[in-house]
C-alpha cells in the first residue's frame, strides 16, 4: 500500500484496507518493562474502535498492551503519511513537536482488557 517515505494516505484510507481489527487513536500511560529490548507496556485512552470489512464499526474497551517500537518497526505492514501528532505522555515538553505515520501492525499486542476510561 503506502510506504513511510512519501507516504500520503489518511487513517481513513488505512481503515478501508483493513478486514478485522482496531483502531487505536491514543497511547496513553506508557511505561518501559525492559529497557534492553525497548519493551514497553501502556494503555489505551479515548478511542478504541471495532473495524471490520473497512469500515468503523463500533467503540471497544480499553487495553493494556506491551510492545516493543523496535519490533513494530520490523512488523508494521501499511504506514500513511506523516502528519503533526500530539504525545500525551510528554506533551509539555520537546515531545509536543512530533509527527507520525499512522502504522498498521498486524498481531499489536493487546495483553488484557482495561478498566480505564
Amino acid at each position: 500500500m503506502l510506504s513511510v517515505d512519501g507516504g500520503t494516505g489518511t487513517v481513513d484510507d488505512l481503515v478501508a484496507g483493513t478486514e478485522r481489527g482496531l483502531l487505536l487513536t491514543c497511547l496513553w500511560y506508557i511505561r518501559a518493562v525492559d529497557p534492553q529490548s525497548l519493551l514497553l507496556t501502556g494503555l489505551t485512552r479515548d478511542g478504541v474502535y471495532l473495524v471490520e470489512d473497512g469500515e468503523i464499526t463500533g467503540a471497544v474497551n480499553n487495553f493494556r498492551w506491551n510492545e516493543s517500537p523496535v519490533d513494530l518497526l520490523r512488523r508494521f505492514s501499511h504506514a500513511g503519511a506523516t502528519v503533526p501528532s500530539f504525545s500525551r505522555e510528554w506533551g509539555d515538553d520537546y515531545f509536543s513537536r512530533t509527527a507520525t505515520p499512522a502504522l498498521r501492525v498486524p498481531d499489536f499486542n493487546m495483553s488484557s482488557v482495561s478498566q480505564a476510561m
